[in-house]
């Protein structure tokens, strides 16, 4: 199961497309089922991106003294805050009710959902390496380092975006059409 690892596959494999065959990505906004929950659910993944694109921009501006360091810290502090007690929740929703219900809308796609079970695992240990990697910059122990932490920490937000995307873009690609076939059942 190494090759599914988040950081190696390159997507699910094919049989865990087969719905997305049936309901692909172009056609969701245009199915009944998918304003509501699917509408909901994918506008808080494109908030995920938003927020780590704007942690990013910051630490640009940062690293090329675009922007005083009290007011980086300030502000990477706020969205590190928030993007990390919103991803915490938003797995904690998704591994307690959403997964454990729509597994079982379609045996074919059960082993999809130990990938992402474990996707959820993996992000957790890479949200420490952020947390750490953040705090290091918004309460530098050594303002000297400032410059080569903030770097660092641009390096860990580029590796944790396209992970992220990984397993978004895959988690949608099973879950989405999923929904539209057969509904969102007690989701609510």
């Amino acid at each position: 199961m190494s090759e599914l690892k988040l950081e190696m596959r390159p997507g699910l494999p094919d049989p865990l497309r087969v719905l997305l065959q049936e309901f692909p990505r172009d056609a969701w906004q245009s199915n009944d089922r998918f304003h509501g929950l699917i509408s909901f659910w994918l506008d808080r993944h494109m908030m995920f991106r938003q927020v780590l694109a704007k942690m990013s921009d910051l630490t640009q501006q940062a690293q090329q003294r675009d922007i005083e360091q009290r007011i980086y810290a300030s502000q990477l502090s706020r969205y590190a805050r928030f993007f990390v007690e919103q991803m915490h929740g938003h797995h904690h929703m998704e591994d307690e009710h959403y997964f454990p219900t729509l597994m079982d809308l379609d045996s074919r796609l059960q082993r999809g959902f130990a990938i992402l079970d474990s996707d959820h695992h993996e992000l957790d240990e890479q949200l420490h390496g952020f947390t750490d990697a953040a705090n290091s910059v918004i309460m530098p122990r050594d303002p000297v380092n400032v410059v080569s932490d903030t770097a660092k920490f641009l390096d860990v937000l580029t590796r944790f975006e396209l992970i992220l995307n990984r397993h978004l873009v895959d988690e949608e690609e099973l879950i989405v059409p999923i929904i539209l076939k057969y509904g969102p059942a007690d989701l609510g």
